[in-house]
């Protein structure tokens, strides 16, 4: 196994690792929507996040030589989950081609770090 760090990458607000990778599989740790430089800080609605926690995660992917053509699966985590759905699914989808959409999960969760609307994990595999 292989656990990643990925230099200039989001400040962990737990103690884990940007990613661990075993056997071609690339596991990444949730992201949230803050910036590296500005941790703990979040901008303001669920598209600003969503957008924030994509680009956080290919920050992430970008470090190990991937792409989100590598995603094979994604968990979403949000904490409004009637009110922000449909937006953050218009969000999200619009960093994937239609005919090539990851495997995914979405909950409504009671909360998130920093107080987030979204969090994001993924798995990936390696080609």
């Amino acid at each position: 196994m292989k656990f990643h760090m990925i230099a200039g990458g989001p400040k962990p607000v737990a103690p884990f690792s940007h990613a661990v990778e075993t056997d071609g599989f690339v596991f990444v740790t949730g992201q949230m929507p803050d910036t590296p430089a500005t941790p703990g800080v979040l901008p303001g609605g669920i598209v600003a996040q969503t957008k924030a926690v994509m680009e956080n995660l290919r920050v992430v992917l970008e470090g190990l030589g991937l792409g989100f053509e590598h995603i094979v699966m994604s968990r979403i985590y949000l904490t409004r989950f009637k009110e922000d759905y449909a937006a953050m699914n218009e969000t999200y989808r619009s960093y994937f081609p239609p005919d090539r959409l990851p495997a995914r999960t979405c909950v409504g969760v009671t909360g998130l770090a920093y107080d987030a609307l979204i969090e994001i994990d993924l798995v990936c595999r390696r080609p």
